[in-house]
Parts: C-alpha cells; sequence; structure tokens
C-alpha cells in the first residue's frame, strides 16, 4: 500500500476527493479543511494499492497539483485494516509488479546526479578494483563492485529513454563519462603511487591472473551476463522488492574493467588497456539495452492489464 498526503487548493478539493473515491484500490480517505499553510489549502489523506497508485497519481497531476498544490506518496510497510485488504484485491494486478513511474524518474534522476559523492565513490570503487587485479583477488573485485555507484545512472538513462526525457539521458550520459573518465585517471595516479612504494608491479599485472583475467578478455558470456544483470536491476527498482539490487551490484564487471584499463595504462599496457575499455562498453551497452527493453516491456504489460481490467469494470 502508499500512502498519499495531498496539499489541495481549496477550489479543487471536491473534485481531487471524487477523483480518489473513484479510483478503485483507495481507501481511508480524510480530509482536513483548511489544515495547510504552506501552500494554502485542504490537506488530503488517503491510502491506494500500488497496483493503482500510478494511475492515481496521474489524475492528480492533471489537476494541477503538483503544480498548485503537494502530492507527496510514501510506502507503508504495515497497515492492518480490512478495508486495506480489500482495496488491495480490487486494485488490478499485482502490487509487486506495479511501477510507478513518478517515482522511478525522480529515484533515478537523483541516482544520476553528477556530485562529488557519486565521483567519490566510482573513484573509491576502480581503486579497490585495481588492487584485486594486481593481486588477482576475486574478494577485492566483489567489493568493488558492489562500491560501485554506476547502476544509478544507467537506469536513469534508460528511463529517459521510455518516458522520453531527454534531459534525463543527458544527465545519466554525463554521469557515466565523467564520472568514468575522473575515476580512471584517479586509479591512474593510485597505480603510479603504489608502483612507486613497491605494491603494484608491471609483472603482476602480466601474470596469468586465472581469477581475474577475464576482465580484459570479453567474450559473448560478457554480454550475456550485462544483459541479465540489466533485467534484473531493472526490475528491482521498479518493482516493490529490491533485494535484487545488491545482487546486480557483483554481477557485472564495469568498475573492475575501467580499474584494469587503468592500471594497465600507468604500464603502457595497452593490451589489456584495450581489452578492457571493450569489456566495459560491452558491459555499458548491455545493461542500457536490456534495462531499456525491460522497461517497455513493463510498460506495455501494466497497461495491457490496466485496459483490460478498466474494461471488464465497464461490463459488469
Amino acid at each position: 500500500m502508499l500512502h498519499l498526503r495531498l496539499i489541495v487548493p481549496p477550489d479543487r478539493t471536491d473534485e481531487v476527493v471524487r477523483t480518489v473515491e473513484k479510483t478503485v484500490g483507495t481507501t481511508h480517505l480524510a480530509v482536513l479543511t483548511g489544515a495547510a499553510r504552506n501552500p494554502v489549502g485542504d490537506l488530503v489523506l488517503c491510502d491506494v494499492a500500488r497496483e493503482a497508485g500510478d494511475e492515481l497519481i496521474g489524475r492528480l497531476r492533471e489537476l494541477g497539483l503538483d503544480k498548485d498544490g503537494s502530492i507527496a506518496v510514501e510506502n507503508i510497510d504495515l497497515s492492518l485494516s480490512k478495508r486495506a485488504d480489500k482495496a488491495e484485491d480490487e486494485a488490478p494486478g499485482e502490487g509487486a509488479d506495479a511501477v510507478l513511474w513518478e517515482q522511478l524518474t525522480d529515484a533515478t534522476h537523483e541516482e544520476s546526479t553528477l556530485s562529488v559523492t557519486y565521483i567519490a565513490f566510482l573513484a573509491l570503487a576502480t581503486m579497490i578494483a585495481a588492487c584485486g587485479v594486481v593481486l588477482d583477488n576475486a574478494i577485492l573485485i566483489v567489493g568493488a563492485m558492489a562500491v560501485g555507484p554506476e547502476f544509478g545512472p544507467l537506469a536513469g538513462f534508460c528511463t529517459a529513454v521510455v518516458q522520453r526525457m531527454p534531459r534525463l539521458a543527458w544527465r545519466s550520459l554525463a554521469a557515466l563519462i565523467v564520472g568514468f573518465a575522473v575515476a580512471m585517471a584517479v586509479t591512474v595516479l593510485f597505480s603510479l603511487f603504489m608502483n612507486g612504494i613497491g605494491l603494484f608491479d608491471v609483472a603482476m599485472l602480466d601474470a596469468p591472473r586465472p581469477d581475474t583475467n577475464f576482465i580484459y578478455r570479453p567474450d559473448a558470456f560478457s554480454f550475456v551476463v550485462a544483459v541479465l544483470a540489466g533485467v534484473a536491476g531493472t526490475l528491482s527498482l521498479t518493482s516493490a522488492k529490491s533485494g535484487a539490487l545488491v545482487g546486480v551490484a557483483i554481477s557485472v564487471t564495469t568498475v573492475p574493467a575501467a580499474a584494469n584499463a587503468a592500471v594497465a595504462l600507468s604500464y603502457t599496457e595497452y593490451r589489456q588497456a584495450w581489452g578492457s575499455s571493450e569489456q566495459l562498453l560491452l558491459n555499458l551497452l548491455g545493461i542500457i539495452l536490456a534495462g531499456t527493453l525491460t522497461l517497455y516491456a513493463q510498460k506495455w504489460l501494466w497497461t495491457r492489464q490496466r485496459r483490460r481490467a478498466t474494461r471488464a469494470s465497464g461490463g459488469s
């Protein structure tokens, strides 16, 4: 269930209340006349099944509440109410499958911001991965994958394509390009420093490295894994089940590939640098392609399901 807190201009309160009441899957409607002070208006509270949330939010935006009032949405972790259970039963579809496009857009917009924190996390993840590739340590590689924040901009770009939001697309691309460029430049300096103090050596990079040599040897499996990770990551963002996101973070080799390329560049090992760059681009392409197609599929399936439910309710 979702909880909506609405600040409504007094002249639109009745229309908002009718809209909420007409939406299948809503309950616990309350109106506090004149309770809002900034902006001035009435406070309308209601709960709505997740699968009906996107439809209701869209209708409220059509009434201009996002411009002249406020629409705040919160997830309800626990609701002990027979009315809530009935509302969820009446709403079409399953809550775990529902996509809240406004929430997704807002989340990916925030995650794709090119901030100091984002660059710091990406640079730290790349340096950790650099240690992993030089030491041929798979644990460090997994740790670097988990720390890397690059899935945010990737998801932002996929969302921007599906929702036709060019500003979010450029914002996400800038975060990816600038973020990886800065992280790799920092890692080159880090590699030179580690070499200077005797902790890194070119012989370590040229060693067989059975646990990590896949990073600079892209093949068909690289693309397959990236596609699967892109699907899983997108589903984790759009559904109520977000536990898969951690798994996605350790399923792709974007950060380790960038790290291996940076270390290889510091030693002028251009063959490894090129192979790692191919791995990086292959993973980015696979995730973006899979994420975009997953969102399109979810949008199409959910729209079809809602239309079927609307026809069924109209026929009854």
